[in-house]
């Protein structure tokens, strides 16, 4: 027998005898069921690196709601059930409030961000600073603004309905710049605007779980950058540069041009700059800097709010496939509306067949379908089932909301299946926005100006498909992107 044959068949000796002594280690403590895994590499190779809520949904089908995958090393809990979610992140949120250690993310400078902070009193502070601006009555303020932005859009998409991406992403992101910064966003070249929506995207791919091998190897962010497999330490250079510009350049401008008159108010920056006397500490500078960029994200891409942008997309794909849909809304903003003026956010309450497909939106296509990973920071029991302490703890929100037990015929668009009751519209919420105290604080400030531009859209618009030459209707692909935010 020759040398390299006795010594391969001896490394599958080891690795079968490594793996059956794993298994037999993994039955004993009792982890939650998963794809198989194999010993060192764990099942990294099955994870996707697109689309993952689809593979993790399938999972479920197998294993349960409670998934359990090893990425070299690294343990990871799927959740695919909003009640164990509800069990776990909010009844036990102490313990699931933090965040794991996203390599590729720190060294892009997105850890700055309060949305994937660790839980400690930085990202208490931040978030406060954030929850004052955006609690159920300070964000009335911002009513007319978010208005006056949802007319502009159905203005430019009149006069152009083939920019409808470009006008949602320009009119969305100049509400969120107006109020974080005071800019007024006059085009979509805007600087402000462009750097903050390449931000966004670094978030998004970033922080998925599962794409970049120095999340499960941070020794691998000190290699030379000359070795081969390096790459990612170039690409990381150039986002960290890219996050930086988005966080300081709009808030150095606040601050420049506060006592200038230039700047717009109110707005979130100029609120502790006054306060301060323009006169803040290092550390409170800091905190203000990367909680303006986070109202930035959380109105337009992260995962730590219901995503704008990407929902109003949805919005008009569902009114295009779904035509009876679109004319029972229309009806019913005919009636209660009338003809004699448009849709506000204070009619929320009376029109109750529009808050259901809003809801219905956020169900049908989740903006961010896998949330923002958690870490778990003790041991816990849940079912029987040990889960280990420093899991990466994924909430797969699109099973949640696509369980054919609580929504028959999930991937069928019917406002009708929330029967106009408020209880039922706001589990898809409190799914669509997160768990415990890692709880989107925009959610108020997000649903409004969602409602502005649906209601405002359905008023003066009909939403149809093109046409080809011969007048036959082209409907659109369903094609989301993959990422954090989709």
């Amino acid at each position: 027998m020759s040398g390299s044959v006795s010594i391969a068949i001896l490394v599958a000796a080891v690795v079968s005898a490594g793996y059956l002594a794993w298994k037999s280690a993994a039955r004993k403590n009792n982890i939650p069921p998963g794809p198989r895994r194999w010993p060192l590499i764990g099942s990294v190779l099955e994870i996707p690196q697109k689309c993952q809520w689809e593979t993790f949904s399938k999972w479920a089908e197998t294993y349960g709601s409670i998934v359990y995958v090893d990425a070299l090393g690294q343990p990871m809990i799927i959740i695919n059930s909003a009640k164990v979610a509800n069990e776990l992140l909010d009844k036990r949120g102490s313990i699931y409030a933090d965040r794991p250690s996203l390599a590729m993310a720190t060294l892009a400078a997105v850890t700055n961000s309060f949305a994937v902070q660790s839980y400690n009193e930085s990202w208490r502070q931040q978030r406060q600073m954030f929850a004052q601006e955006f609690s159920p009555s300070a964000v009335r303020q911002y009513y007319p603004l978010q208005e006056t932005e949802a007319r502009k859009l159905v203005h430019g998409l009149i006069d152009d309905p083939s920019t409808l991406a470009r006008q949602t992403q320009l009119r969305i992101g100049a509400i969120i710049i107006r109020i974080a910064y005071g800019h007024c966003v006059t085009g979509g070249n805007d600087p402000f605007l462009t750097a903050g929506l390449t931000a966004m995207e670094i978030f998004g791919k970033s922080t998925t779980p599962g794409v970049w091998a120095v999340d499960f190897l941070p020794m691998l962010r000190y290699i030379p950058s000359w070795l081969p497999g390096s790459e990612f330490l170039q690409i990381a250079k150039q986002w960290r540069k890219i996050v930086m510009g988005a966080a300081w350049d709009p808030y150095l401008w606040c601050k420049k041009n506060l006592a200038t008159g230039t700047v717009l108010l109110p707005n979130f920056c100029a609120q502790y700059l006054a306060a301060e006397d323009g006169k803040m500490s290092e550390e409170q500078e800091e905190k203000l800097v990367w909680a303006a960029l986070s109202v930035f994200g959380g109105g337009l891409d992260t995962a730590s709010s219901m995503q704008n942008t990407s929902s109003i997309l949805t919005f008009f794909l569902a009114m295009i496939l779904n035509p009876s849909v679109q004319r029972k809304a229309q009806e019913e903003i005919d009636r209660v509306i009338g003809p004699d003026r448009l849709p506000v956010i204070q009619d929320r309450a009376s029109l109750p067949y529009v808050r259901a497909l809003m809801a219905e939106v956020f169900r049908w296509h989740p903006a961010v379908p896998l949330g923002i990973a958690r870490a778990l920071t003790q041991d816990d029991i849940y079912d029987g089932m040990h889960l280990p302490k420093g899991s990466v703890v994924i909430p797969n929100a699109w099973h949640m909301l696509h369980d054919p037990e609580a929504y028959p015929n999930p991937m069928e668009f019917d406002p009708n299946r929330y029967k106009g009751l408020d209880s039922e519209m706001a589990k898809v919420t409190d799914i669509s926005f997160g768990f415990g105290r890692r709880a989107c604080p925009g959610k108020y400030f997000a649903e409004g100006t969602f409602f502005a531009v649906v209601s405002t859209v359905l008023a003066t618009c009909e939403i149809l498909p093109i046409r080809d030459t011969e007048g036959n209707a082209i409907l659109p692909d369903i094609s989301y992107t993959s990422g954090t935010n989709s």
